[in-house]
């Protein structure tokens, strides 16, 4: 069975780990495994749950699902791994790292770092078959991942949720704003950035909510 190794996210979603509709969502993913190639290694799949605790949580950042080519995805929304190329959706979000904060854009891609400081990089859907974006929607990933979202909701206070793009900005129902600062705008694709998600600011507010509430800022 696959499951998170991660202590303080098990005892949260142990409960939605014993569901039936989870027991065959993994065997679905296990048979794409032994038939194909899938997206990210099997053993990254919970890799955003392992490097971001559930009580070190302070950020979201919502992706739909991984990438679909070699040497990309490693678990975390956005980010690829070291030795990958650089996607344009990720060089966006450095762009407007760099126009809002002022740091340069750097060499590789992996995010691993912010997912260190509390930054959960969460794609709605776990896993991908090469070459196939989109594949497994529908398996019952987004049904996981919404339960995920829902436990920070009630559980947490004054997360701050990115949600870049019509997909992720339908999560917004299961947050309650009151308790937390919600972000949204335009996707960082190609296609939509100049929509909205240049010039959105959402680094720097990020930072300003968490010094106003006592956090240390994420070294974006």
């Amino acid at each position: 069975m696959l499951s998170i190794n991660e202590p303080s996210w098990q005892a949260i979603l142990d409960k939605s780990c014993h569901e039936p509709y989870y027991t065959n969502l993994i065997d679905q993913v296990l048979l794409a495994y032994a038939s194909g190639k899938v997206y990210p290694d099997k053993n990254d799949i919970f890799k955003a749950f392992e490097l971001c605790p559930f009580h070190q949580t302070k950020v979201v950042i919502l992706g739909q699902d991984p990438y679909h080519g070699a040497d990309q995805a490693h678990g975390l929304s956005f980010s690829v791994k070291k030795e990958g190329m650089m996607p344009p959706s990720l060089l966006n979000i450095f762009k407007e790292i760099k126009r809002d904060l002022g740091k340069e854009i750097p060499q590789e891609g992996s995010l691993v770092r912010w997912a260190e400081q509390g930054v959960l990089l969460l794609n709605a859907v776990l896993t991908v078959e090469a070459a196939q974006p989109g594949s497994h929607k529908h398996l019952g990933w987004e049904r996981f991942t919404d339960q995920v979202i829902v436990h920070l909701s009630e559980k947490k206070e004054n997360l701050i949720f990115l949600l870049w793009g019509a997909f992720a900005h339908r999560k917004k129902r299961l947050i309650d704003a009151e308790k937390h600062l919600i972000l949204t705008s335009a996707h960082p694709s190609p296609l939509s950035c100049y929509r909205g998600f240049q010039g959105n600011g959402h680094f720097s507010q990020a930072n300003y909510f968490l010094t106003k509430k006592g956090c240390q800022a994420i070294a974006w």
